[in-house]
């Protein structure tokens, strides 16, 4: 336990200064698989738990910490008082341990005071954590404004959906499978599932590599709100589609799966194009990949329209916290307007690659109605040829993430 709260502690501080969870985890690669495993568990614990540790802190020390890996310490260790309250002592001792690894080990004393005070004063601090919003409710302060603003009734389900891990879901290949085979597959493996969606099956967590058939391409990892995606825009045979904004690859490879199309493929970033590639090859599927920013449409396009374009944008990725807690330290208030710039570029940059007729798909992983619908209200007063043929708001649950889509078609 004591190395696993130091390697929590190194990568919750990295993500608490501003880095993404997924570049803080690379430290872990060299790690032995349990070892990761038990660090991973803590860091995603810890992060979930946004503003908790900080409540205590912020309530047991005379002043801030000076050392943000120590610091980093003190909240693995709160939340693993929380999530083994039956091993408080040995939690103690290995984060003390784990200290004396930290800034020459100047702060053992400290962790083992504030830790073993947290533990005279627990009923008392917990009480008071529970009357404090943000660390009852587990997201920053802006956050909690605006889903309450946006859902009156509905934001408690929201909230707790982002504060617990999310389900998991595949997708099978349809060229390779059908649901019912597949699950009959993972039922004669000791897994079981049930179907979601068109493609989809739910089960516990699993490691991809268990999955069977999985290296052979019979099935995806992919939450089963994202798989709307490609079943909204419903490819057909011999159509020229453009997946703008691509990376990792999921989508497109369900696009590929629905239909023999003629695709293309961009990503503004070179390795997350290369991860494209890579799904793709797994898949057995075939499409043109290129590293281009999708707004320079001089760098990369061929000047032939596009009978349908996904345009699954960047965004605040607030519908997807539950399997990205970073994104609570992550984003500020301030971003949501940049966001919703850069969304509305895209859009305007996009629409007239599209043929007449066409259709555009406009997808998002937020739960902000400025990225999502108040969007598309924007984009059809700019342009007056385009149509909304349907719509879908998913709010985060037991069976997917959060999402949002908008199908387009271009009347002239």
């Amino acid at each position: 336990m004591g190395l696993s709260l130091l390697l929590a502690a190194r990568s919750i501080a990295a993500v608490r200064g501003g880095q993404s969870l997924t570049r803080a985890l690379t430290a872990l690669s060299g790690e032995a698989a349990v070892t990761r495993a038990a660090a991973q568990d803590v860091i995603y614990g810890t992060l979930r738990r946004y503003g908790c540790g900080e409540f205590l802190a912020a309530r047991l020390l005379a002043r801030p910490l000076s050392h943000a890996e120590t610091e980093a310490l003190l909240l693995a260790a709160f939340f693993r008082l929380h999530s083994r309250p039956d091993a408080a002592y040995m939690v103690v001792d290995q984060a003390v341990r784990a200290a004396g690894e930290l800034a020459g080990g100047v702060f053992k004393g400290l962790v083992n005071g504030v830790l073993r005070n947290y533990l005279r004063q627990r009923a008392a601090l917990d009480a008071a954590l529970a009357n404090d919003d943000e660390a009852a409710q587990q997201h920053p302060g802006w956050w909690l404004t605006r889903l309450r603003r946006a859902y009156p009734d509905g934001w408690p389900a929201i909230v707790a959906a982002g504060n617990r891990p999310p389900p998991m879901a595949l997708r099978v290949n349809c060229r390779r499978s059908t649901v019912a085979d597949y699950a009959t597959r993972l039922r004669a493996a000791g897994l079981a599932s049930r179907p979601v969606g068109e493609n989809g099956l739910l089960l516990p967590p699993v490691a991809a590599a268990d999955l069977p058939g999985f290296g052979d391409g019979w099935v995806s990892v992919q939450d089963a709100g994202a798989q709307r995606a490609a079943q909204l825009l419903a490819p057909l045979a011999g159509e020229r589609i453009l997946d703008a904004c691509a990376a990792p690859g999921g989508k497109t490879a369900h696009l590929l799966e629905a239909a023999d199309v003629d695709l293309l493929a961009l990503d503004i970033d070179a390795t997350r194009s290369r991860r494209i590639e890579d799904n793709l090859r797994r898949l057995g599927l075939t499409a043109t990949v290129k590293a281009a920013d999708c707004r320079q449409a001089d760098q990369w396009w061929d000047g032939r329209p596009f009978d349908a374009i996904l345009a699954d944008v960047p965004c605040s990725a607030s519908g997807v916290v539950g399997r990205h807690p970073d994104i609570k330290y992550l984003r500020r208030a301030s971003d949501i307007r940049r966001f919703a710039l850069l969304q509305s570029e895209l859009l305007d940059r996009l629409w007239p690659l599209l043929k007449p007729g066409g259709r555009l798909l406009y997808a998002t992983c937020s739960v902000f109605p400025e990225e999502n619908g108040a969007q598309i209200d924007a984009f059809l007063v700019r342009q007056p040829a385009a149509r909304r043929l349907a719509e879908e708001r998913l709010l985060p649950c037991d069976e997917h993430d959060g999402f949002y889509y908008a199908l387009l078609r271009k009347t002239a």
